[in-house]
């Protein structure tokens, strides 16, 4: 699935192309992926402006004048662009295309139709049932070392489990804790409430780094994830820990004989990568 660099990606990929024009038509594939489309969708659209894209978690918002669309983009799901004098052929998996009025064209494609189309008013959206018990978006002012040490203090699971949750903190998946967690020198297995007001600062900076570094780089490209432009995102090049096991950690001084390198367990049914020398 993509996280939270890859759908910033996107989004700002789609801003660049899409903000500012009309959509002229909306042509539905099927009746829905996830969920259903919204009701009236196509009404609801067309002959609107997109205002501005923003983004909570992993959800792209789409802002009409006073409605909102809510994407996500689920295991497998793509947004494609065409520019306007684009020879584009609908592909099978294409199950939304929006027309708009210069000619190009916008394509949530998603083989596996986990994905999700949604919709609410523009002044209720942060009310949306995907939205409200959302925790702080790990790059605003509204996420801090107080905040976070605040709400690990009572919580006796794994750091990397509270990291996972969504109320904790929004947006992070498994690949960018697993990194984060290297990069503040903490043990992915390590009871969260054991953590210190020192260690909630390093992770809240050591998050930050490897979510804006990721960004930089556009993203990973695992599995299915594509920029909106077709190209690749790079930062998989630049992974510290994750789907490294037995190699040696970045500026490694570590006794690899002794510690087997990069290390792999299973936490919540997904793979976690750890340095077990310099993460305690």
């Amino acid at each position: 699935m993509p996280e939270l660099p890859e759908v910033e990606t996107i989004r700002r990929g789609m801003e660049k192309t899409i903000r500012g024009h009309v959509i002229a038509k909306v042509e539905q594939r099927r009746s829905g992926l996830r969920v259903p489309f919204p009701a009236n969708f196509s009404k609801e659209l067309e002959g609107k402006k997109i205002e501005r894209l923003t983004r909570r978690a992993k959800y792209i918002l789409i802002h009409l004048a006073s409605r909102t669309v809510i994407l996500h983009l689920g295991m497998s799901g793509r947004i494609l662009l065409v520019p306007a004098k684009g020879n584009y052929q609908p592909q099978k998996h294409d199950h939304l295309i929006l027309d708009f009025d210069d000619g190009s064209k916008m394509i949530f494609n998603d083989a596996r139709r986990f994905g999700m189309v949604m919709m609410a008013d523009e002044n209720e959206v942060a009310n949306h049932p995907a939205f409200k018990d959302l925790g702080p978006e790990p790059l605003d002012n509204g996420f801090s070392a107080p905040v976070l040490f605040d709400s690990l203090r009572n919580k006796k699971t794994s750091i990397k489990a509270a990291l996972m949750d969504q109320r904790v903190v929004a947006g992070l998946g498994n690949i960018y804790v697993c990194e984060a967690l290297f990069h503040a020198g903490i043990g992915p297995a390590r009871i969260a409430a054991t953590l210190s007001e020192e260690d909630a600062e390093k992770l809240v900076k050591a998050i930050r780094k490897v979510l804006n570094e990721a960004i930089a780089a556009g993203g990973s490209t695992l599995r299915d994830y594509r920029h909106a432009d077709g190209e690749l995102g790079y930062f998989q090049h630049h992974f510290a820990v994750y789907d490294r096991e037995g190699e040696p950690c970045p500026g490694c001084s570590c006794d690899i004989s002794r510690s087997g390198g990069v290390r792999k367990i299973t936490q919540g049914g997904r793979s976690t990568y750890y340095c077990p020398e310099k993460q305690v």
